[in-house]
């Protein structure tokens, strides 16, 4: 039946995308002459809030020139573009009551939902993106978007990255390709935002270095400067990420269009996700990994399907604010293809299988200097129970000045990876019946152009769940049996003395209990100095000057490529080593220009640090790219 019901909503959304568009008045000579200003290119995210095309050259914008294609402080990058990213502070997401799928080391680059935007432009949009890698291969995101009349907008993109790595059996082969629009109907009451996403992410594995490899690297001895000579633990297995989603958004206005004090719709969503995990693997190594089924072509497969549906009905009014009312279902379809028999008593099942009916709300109002808002969500199941509740607050204080404070709270299942997984490796087959992970967070936050942002936030988790060693050395999952709380200190600021400028973050961490299962640095900081001005009658516009990251040394999670997760450990410290770059970016026209000489003090005293227990971190590279936008 769900699949009836799917193809019953591509069917309706593109009916709507065939209705014949009005006819458009033949443009005057003059008018159509003049270029139409920046503020006509907007970007629409999936809530709805509205930017345009930023072509500015700021140190943000240097910030954001990585893979990511976002700020990624919180983040320690490994060797190869596309790898993935150890965590200098806890990821999660606080407004979900639903499990998610696992592999968690290879989602960074995964884009969900909510990373993808829409647009309304003028006149044909395209972006181009590119950056070199470590070795042989580039990185590519490339967009395109146009207006076919003011109410149908297109978009095509595709973001591929081929790296090889400097070490042996790290390539890199990622292609995010994303296809969507939106319409709004010639009346103003429809309106309907839909996208198409296809992903592959795949990584060679090779276990890190070797124990007698670890050494040379450590030692620093000169012949192994060439990284390829270093031994690795294997050089035949690989991890692939699938993904496809089809995603659909739509409103129907019941008021009338353009009412700015009272308004009453419906807004239905529905998407459909289908994820699949692979790690393969030539030969079995079963002395890092343990007894395995196949001693040769080992392939683990994790497959996920997922329905969301979901109507709410809106009221807006002017003085009482806006009032959402939801309701929904989501289907879930996870596991493999047998079951999985240790004895009579001990069998690993093959499939887990959910409908989650749902209830939800939001609320949103503006009494006088205050600004309110809050979003829940229900489960009413009782086999995959969950919730979250977000509140917040925020006061203008003026002078461009804000303080927002809130609560959010959460419960929810583990990812289903800990609550289910099968292998060609023995030792990574389990089915558990953990509990509910729940979590209760005070935030605050002051942002403030002349003084600084500063943002704070107190976390308590019960039934943290994580991957960690059992007593042979291998791989499980857990369930902290106590609470895990910790505090977070973020500040930001920005100094500007005319040509000059600094940019400073600093992040401070305190573990308060369950430090045995939850590794973070105390303090992490990053700061920019530099020179700006225009050039050549402001024909060019550049900034040149360094960047200093730190972060203060810790129990990094270790990287276990059979789950593609990060899993604690506390034998093994990295950290306490200061990373130095010197960028050189430039803006011509609708051109960025990026030129970076990455980990500049590696040249004078060599690098043997690490992103994680036996994962080298990026050794001195020349780094160039640059974002161009075209406007036709």
């Amino acid at each position: 039946m769900k699949h009836y019901i799917f193809l019953l909503f591509i069917f309706s959304g593109f009916c709507v995308f065939a209705q014949q568009p009005e006819s458009r008045p033949v443009p005057d000579k003059e008018a159509d002459s003049a270029k139409p200003t920046i503020d006509l290119y907007q970007i629409i995210d999936i809530k709805g809030d509205t930017t345009f095309v930023d072509t500015t050259l700021t140190i943000q914008k240097d910030y954001k020139f990585n893979y990511l294609r976002q700020d990624n402080f919180e983040l320690l990058p490994f060797s190869n573009t596309g790898q993935t990213y150890n965590s200098l502070a806890l990821q999660k997401d606080y407004q979900t009551a639903l499990p998610e799928f696992g592999a968690q080391a290879r989602h960074f680059n995964f884009m969900d939902a909510e990373d993808i935007n829409y647009y309304h432009v003028a006149t044909p949009w395209t972006q181009l993106y590119f950056k070199t890698v470590p070795e042989q291969g580039q990185q590519l995101d490339a967009s395109f978007t146009s207006n076919l009349n003011p109410r149908l907008n297109l978009f095509v993109a595709y973001k591929g990255t081929r790296a090889l790595g400097k070490y042996r059996h790290i390539l890199v082969s990622t292609g995010n390709l994303r296809l969507g629009g939106s319409y709004r109907s010639k009346n103003g009451r429809y309106s309907m935002r839909t996208h198409f996403v296809s992903q592959d992410l795949l990584n060679e594995e090779n276990g890190g270095l070797t124990p007698l490899a670890k050494e040379q690297y450590l030692a620093k001895e000169e012949e192994f400067e060439d990284r390829k000579i270093l031994d690795v633990k294997f050089e035949n297995a690989e991890s692939v990420l699938f993904g496809k989603r089809f995603f659909l958004d739509q409103d129907f206005i019941f008021s009338r269009p353009g009412d700015t004090i009272n308004q009453f719709k419906i807004n239905h969503k529905f998407n459909y996700n289908y994820k699949k995990f692979q790690f393969s693997q030539d030969n079995a190594i079963t002395e890092l990994f343990g007894p395995s089924f196949e001693s040769v072509n080992l392939r683990d497969e994790t497959r996920l399907k997922h329905f969301f549906n979901e109507l709410t009905v809106d009221l807006s009014n002017r003085t009482f604010g806006t009032l959402e009312a939801s309701a929904g279902i989501t289907n879930y379809e996870y596991g493999y293809n047998s079951v999985y028999v240790r004895s009579e008593d001990d069998i690993v099942g093959n499939q887990i299988r959910a409908d989650i009916p749902h209830i939800g709300g939001y609320y949103q109002n503006r009494i006088g200097p205050f600004s309110i808002e809050g979003r829940g969500r229900l489960n009413l199941s009782s086999e995959f129970s969950g919730n979250f509740l977000y509140a917040a607050a925020s006061l203008d204080i003026g002078n461009s000045n804000t303080f927002t404070f809130g609560f959010n709270q959460n419960s929810t299942r583990p990812n289903f990876n800990f609550l289910l997984y099968q292998s060609d490796y023995t030792n990574y087959n389990w089915e558990t019946n953990f509990s509910n992970e729940s979590t209760q967070r005070l935030f605050a936050e002051i942002k403030s152009e002349k003084i600084l942002n500063a943002s704070g936030e107190l976390t308590q988790i019960n039934n943290y769940t994580y991957f960690g060693l059992n007593e042979q050395s291998l791989i499980s999952p857990y369930q902290f049996g106590g609470e895990v709380r910790f505090a977070k200190i973020k500040l930001e600021k920005e100094f500007d003395w005319g040509v000059f400028g600094s940019y400073n973050t600093v992040m401070y961490q305190n573990v308060l209990d369950g430090q045995d299962v939850l590794n973070l640095p105390d303090l992490t900081t990053r700061n920019s100095i530099y020179y700006k001005d225009f050039w050549f009658d402001k024909a060019l516009y550049l900034q040149t000057g360094f960047t200093f990251n730190y972060f203060t040394s810790y129990n990094a999670n270790a990287y276990d490529p059979i789950l593609a997760e990060f899993y604690v450990q506390n034998e093994e410290e990295i950290g306490g080593f200061p990373v130095v770059d010197f960028f050189f970016n430039a803006k011509v026209d609708q051109a960025r220009i990026f030129f970076k000489l990455q980990h500049l003090n590696a040249i004078a005293f060599g690098n043997n640090n690490f992103s994680a227990p036996d994962y080298p971190y990026t050794d001195f590279l020349i780094r160039f790219g640059l974002v161009w936008d075209f406007f036709l």
